[in-house]
């Protein structure tokens, strides 16, 4: 049975565990793909660009686009919203692409809510806590006080590995990519069910 529509991979883990660098290492060996782009209220980091990191939009905005019901899914996650836009996301599935989603285990509740037959999940983290800690202080883009917050949220994060489909431990970038790799081409033939029953009726009459 080939499959004629695309497919979901989410992403998630704590901040510094190098899920963006992954992402960046797989993307040319993966077939056709689209990044779901967050919408979120947060500030731009220096280097970011609006439309390619996130689209950045004032809390108004946001708050509006709850109402319309705009979102697959959102969070407030350190005081900022975040969220994922349904259209871009409806239009790549129907081009047959792999959506690939970086997203919190809130969000990663809310994709399996709608779209679990069609989704494979991943949780991407560090060896340890102690290393999380050091990428964190290392990469100097955040206060003490923001890291501290992301440490907290790590340690709830991780007590729930056991909700996804498979655990990456980012330990060494390229062997994480050669593993995540494999993940995202099996994630394209996850048959939904509906199409399974349907193939099950045609089998049973031919």
């Amino acid at each position: 049975m080939n499959r004629t529509s695309g497919a979901i991979l989410v992403l998630s883990g704590p901040s510094g565990a190098g899920k963006s660098s992954l992402i960046n290492q797989i993307k040319d060996h993966i077939g056709p793909i689209y990044f779901s782009i967050s919408t979120t209220t947060r500030p731009i980091r220096e280097g970011e660009v609006d439309g390619v990191h996130y689209h950045f939009v004032d809390i108004a905005e946001f708050k509006q686009d709850i109402e319309q019901e705009m979102f697959l899914e959102y969070a407030v996650v350190h005081g900022n919203y975040y969220g994922t836009s349904l259209g871009p996301v409806k239009k790549a599935l129907k081009e047959g692409k792999l959506v690939i989603f970086d997203i919190d285990v809130q969000g990663h509740d809310a994709v399996q809510n709608r779209l679990s037959d069609i989704t494979t999940s991943v949780f991407i983290t560090t060896p340890s806590l102690e290393e999380l800690k050091r990428r964190l202080h290392n990469r100097s883009t955040d206060s003490e006080e923001v890291i501290s917050g992301r440490i907290e949220m790590a340690k709830r994060e991780v007590q729930r590995i056991s909700e996804y489909d498979f655990l990456v431990v980012n330990d060494n970038l390229d062997e994480a990519a050669e593993i995540l790799v494999s993940i995202a081409k099996a994630a394209r033939m996850k048959i939904p069910t509906l199409q399974i029953n349907e193939f099950v009726q045609t089998w049973e009459i031919s």
